[in-house]
């Protein structure tokens, strides 16, 4: 049974011919990423499934089977920065236009200590935002090239925190060495950190047809947060409000899709975009919007933005130097 607090995409927007146009989906192989794919292939555009796993990306498309569109399942794992750059090579390779780019993946450590990945970051922001910070950057001159064209980032709800505690990110420490680890904690300020990079990416592209977007899907009833007992439990916990809390995976993609899809969405280039959520510990927040102001003013900042692009060059841009560079 359908949310009835969910906002949906106008049929107009879901019958747009997209034929011949070119996007990318990461985390393209379950939940949302899956549904958001589906449908841009189902309008036949072409999508390439930039996912971990490849075999599993190959298997899930496999229900793709008589839709309009076409598409290709490529190895990307965000975690491990050479691995998006090789994705990127092995695009460019093939690909000269690229229309609208959806950084879908994202996850959370569910552990009390952080994680780190082989670049040495903490691994819930290496996936959620520096991974799409390198692929968006070293992807902007196709974007470009292919103009006029989208560029979406998920966030969360959790990003906006609560009146008496919002997340913010801490340049001096964005990987958890000095400071006590809070696996939330690091979600909320990765999350945070998305929607500032959308913004700063929007001013710093005004005038050359790319648009971002930072957004909100709602609370899929995907596998984010995996099958560990903390995770189980809470789904047990939380299913007699299954119905009214959660979207299913296909609502929480229509979010992605208006962003992509829509003929309004580039009126707010560097919005923040929300489905509806019980979760916004903010009442006004909870019917979402598309746009709808962050209640989180460290999301808001842009001095704390054009910083944030700053500091991830120099965490990721030495080793791909031929490709992007730090903005003077």
């Amino acid at each position: 049974m359908a949310n009835k607090s969910v906002i949906w995409c106008d049929a107009e927007t879901l019958a747009k011919d997209i034929s011949g146009k070119t996007y990318i989906v990461t985390g393209a192989n379950s939940g949302v990423g899956l549904e958001t794919t589906r449908q841009l292939v189902k309008q036949g555009g072409h999508v390439v499934m930039a996912c971990r796993r490849v075999d599993a990306g190959k298997e899930a498309a496999q229900s793709f089977a008589g839709l309009k569109g076409s598409y290709e399942v490529m190895q990307c794992d965000l975690a491990d920065l050479q691995s998006v750059r090789a994705f990127v090579d092995e695009f460019l390779s093939s690909h000269s236009h690229l229309h609208g780019l959806v950084c879908n993946a994202g996850m959370v450590s569910m552990g009390n200590q952080p994680v780190y990945t082989k670049d040495g970051l903490e691994m819930t922001i290496a996936v959620s935002y520096f991974g799409h910070f390198l692929l968006t950057e070293l992807l902007l001159d196709t974007l470009k090239a292919s103009a006029p064209s989208r560029m979406a980032i998920l966030s969360s709800v959790v990003h906006a925190g609560s009146p008496k505690n919002r997340y913010k990110v801490n340049l001096d420490d964005l990987n958890f060495r000095q400071r006590k680890y809070n696996n939330f904690a690091a979600y909320g300020e990765a999350k945070v950190a998305s929607v500032l990079y959308a913004m700063e990416l929007a001013e710093r592209l005004e005038g050359t047809g790319v648009t971002t977007y930072s957004l909100h899907p709602g609370w899929a009833r995907s596998n984010f947060g995996g099958d560990g007992l903390l995770m189980n439990v809470m789904r047990v916990l939380f299913l007699p409000f299954r119905n009214s809390w959660t979207n299913s995976n296909e609502e929480s993609a229509q979010t992605s899709l208006h962003c992509m899809l829509s003929d309004d969405a580039p009126l707010h280039s560097g919005a923040y975009f929300s489905q509806h959520s019980i979760l916004y510990r903010d009442k006004e927040c909870r019917k979402g919007g598309w746009p709808m102001e962050s209640p989180n003013p460290h999301a808001k900042d842009m001095a704390m933005a054009k910083a944030l692009v700053k500091k991830s060059y120099e965490i990721v841009g030495p080793a791909s130097s031929k490709r992007i560079q730090p903005r003077s």
